[in-house]
């Protein structure tokens, strides 16, 4: 009798043991698949922060808020004309001197280098040169945002073949300068103003067009000061 009970406790332990090593296991699983499911977790919200869109998102401090560019309210407006880069600096001291805003003139087909070949035959410039029906060069825009609010209009371009740069023309056209004080001005190496001005003053018809000046390619910020301080149009 006592033979079976100690074989029975044995059995009974037994159980037991295989009990407890089965839910230990079970635990130790469900621990382990935790912790996985937290580590993907975490490697996914790391994904996520280091991606171009969240990246942008995180690190935009900026007001997202539209600005509006507005046109400057100053009664001076300088508008140009640049081939090579010479009135555009012109444009840009007298701008500067006077606090007006600036207006490019810019073809629709802009000349290029090879355009420019004054010596070539078949260049652009001197094809529109012999033949006068080439000259109607096709701007980007003639229109400048509030026109009415400028009293003076500087307007520069450089000499070609004693004129004005006829891109010039067309912007001269199709404006009305009535009420204005017009004040041309042109760059060159050796050509003066010659009657580039006045001829300019016959195609616009209207406005109140003033003696110009040329400069040199080279000329000084401080030379082209002097003359707007000549002019009495200087802001300070």
């Amino acid at each position: 009798m006592k033979h079976w009970k100690r074989l029975l406790s044995c059995v009974l332990a037994g159980s037991v043991a295989l009990a407890l090593a089965a839910c230990g296991q079970q635990s130790a699983g469900g621990s382990s698949a935790g912790n996985q499911s937290t580590d993907q977790s975490a490697d996914q919200s790391r994904e996520e922060a280091s991606s171009p869109a969240a990246q942008s998102t995180a690190g935009s401090g900026a007001d997202t808020s539209g600005t509006e560019s507005g046109a400057g309210s100053g009664s001076v407006l300088v508008v140009y004309y640049s081939a090579t880069g010479n009135t555009e600096t012109v444009a840009g001291y007298i701008a500067q001197a006077t606090g007006g805003d600036l207006f490019e003139i810019t073809p629709a087909e802009p000349y290029t280098d090879d355009d420019l070949n004054w010596s070539g035959e078949n260049s652009r410039v001197t094809r529109e040169h012999e033949d006068e029906s080439l000259r109607d060069v096709e701007l980007t825009t003639t229109q400048v945002e509030n026109w009415d609010s400028y009293d003076t209009v500087f307007i520069g371009y450089p000499i070609w073949w004693g004129v004005a740069a006829w891109p010039v023309d067309g912007f001269v056209e199709a404006n009305d300068f009535t009420g204005k004080t017009v004040i041309p001005f042109c760059t060159s190496s050796s050509s003066g103003l010659g009657e580039s001005g006045e001829l300019l003053a016959e195609l616009a018809g209207t406005g109140d067009w003033q003696e110009g000046q040329r400069f040199r390619s080279s000329v000084s910020q401080e030379d082209v000061n002097e003359w707007v301080d000549s002019l009495g149009l200087s802001a300070e």
